[in-house]
């Protein structure tokens, strides 16, 4: 079991992501997002499968599988012959019927290799990196369900920003018509002013019902990434908390020496490396070491030699070269030679793609900062022109129509306001991610 200790950074990305927020909804128990993926670092699946994968290949990182300790048997074994026999020799003959014999055996032996042209030192080191390789998968595992567990969670928040959104746009629509019924009390409005106020409320209540089924889906996304029940219900935070704090040259840093897929392909490039002197090694002679001990007797009545007993230890050493086996070991050099290349290669196209993904992302991030910013605005904006636009419709110097205006463009200001901070917050969490920092603290 490993431990991957970064606590107090990592602590420090999640509170930014979740902005210290306190607001608590009453009528679900509270999922904060820190806890959210513990519970998926825990549970999820395909995680389990990673973790144990890792553990298989912990399993295989030994002496004894990279080929360092000796091979030891043991074996015994018992035959009986019944057997009828006639036989002539010198003039005279003889034979015999029913004779039996018995032949008893047991044996212990053992082999070690004490030298394979450093073929078994390349092997457990190949095994060390395997291992290694396994680790960083799993750190990407959890990596990529941090990321995943992160958006759907604020994907949850956007949802239900915007039922609030759509929640009040109906109580103004419900003042709408309230004030549309009072001017046609009066006789100062008209029934199609008040029918076309019904028809607009119940439009922003087809809109508010569609969005209910969407927040439904987005919590049912999360419990999946979970694994728990579709059914388990929660509330979350209340808000997209907007970081602007990134730094293009830190995390660039940060990306170029702790992303996960980088480090992948680094261990790649050393364990094709690892295998092609495997490969060369068996050009080498081998030195094997053997002994035993042996056990053998034979009771034959009817044979010249009707006991025969041996006992003893047997020891020796074996020295074996491959002098020519088909051309076949320099070709499996060449290919070796071949993979070694294209695992170079593939390191340096996985560090221009990181390094490409990293700038796009921030300026991506960038982009989403800035309109962030303006949509703020805009916000204040169209909040303000609602509540002009409210007062001079009650006093009946706007239309029906003009209100309905006004409120249309307050409410995509406001849905647009939510995008944003959504979108800004997918563009830092792929940031934190391609840097390596989402998944430093978890437990095996």
């Amino acid at each position: 079991m490993k431990y991957f200790v970064k606590v107090n950074q990592t602590l420090f990305v999640l509170l930014l992501m979740t902005g210290f927020l306190s607001d608590r909804a009453t009528a679900q128990e509270l999922l904060p997002l820190d806890e959210a993926i513990q519970i998926g670092i825990e549970n999820n699946f395909g995680v389990q499968i990673a973790r144990n994968l890792l553990e298989q290949t912990e399993n295989n990182k030994s002496v004894g599988n990279a080929g360092f300790l000796p091979t030891i048997t043991a074996s015994a074994s018992r035959n009986e012959r019944v057997e009828d026999s006639e036989f002539e020799a010198g003039g005279e003959s003889r034979s015999t019927s029913g004779a039996r014999s018995t032949s008893e055996n047991a044996a212990i032996n053992a082999e070690w290799t004490v030298f394979d042209g450093l073929g078994m030192f390349n092997t457990y080191n190949k095994l060390g990196q395997l291992t290694d390789l396994s680790d960083k998968d799993l750190q990407l595992s959890v990596e990529n369900l941090i990321s995943n567990i992160t958006l759907a969670y604020f994907n949850i928040v956007r949802v239900e920003q915007q039922l609030k959104i759509f929640d009040n746009n109906i109580e103004v629509s419900e003042e709408r018509i309230e004030i549309e019924e009072t001017k046609v009390d009066l006789g100062s409005g008209s029934e199609y002013d008040l029918l076309q106020a019904k028809s607009d409320l119940n439009a922003d209540r087809a809109a508010f019902l569609r969005e209910t089924s969407a927040l439904t889906e987005a919590k049912i996304v999360l419990n999946e990434l979970l694994s728990r029940s579709p059914s388990e219900d929660y509330s979350v935070t209340s808000e997209i908390p907007v970081n602007r704090s990134l730094l293009f040259d830190e995390l660039l840093q940060s990306v170029m020496s702790g992303n996960i897929e980088l480090s992948i392909a680094k261990l790649e490039r050393d364990i094709s490396s690892l295998e092609l002197k495997e490969i060369q090694s068996e050009r080498l002679p081998e030195v094997s070491l053997s002994g035993g001990y042996n056990f053998n007797r034979t009771d034959n009545s009817g044979g010249f030699i009707s006991f025969n007993e041996t006992t003893g230890f047997s020891f020796g050493v074996t020295a074996r070269v491959n002098l020519f086996d088909g051309f076949n070991p320099s070709r499996r050099v060449q290919n070796a030679k071949i993979n070694e290349k294209n695992a170079r290669i593939s390191l340096e196209q996985q560090r221009l793609s990181v390094e490409s993904e990293f700038t796009s992302l921030y300026r991506t991030y960038q982009n989403a900062v800035a309109l962030v910013d303006l949509e703020e605005d805009n916000f204040d904006n169209a909040e303000e022109v609602l509540e002009i636009a409210l007062e001079r419709f009650r006093l009946g110097s706007i239309s029906s129509l003009e209100f309905r205006e006004a409120q249309r463009t307050f409410l995509q200001a406001e849905n647009r306001l939510i995008t944003a901070k959504y979108e800004s917050k997918i563009a830092e969490t792929q940031l934190l991610r391609l840097s390596g920092e989402l998944g430093e603290v978890f437990v095996r």
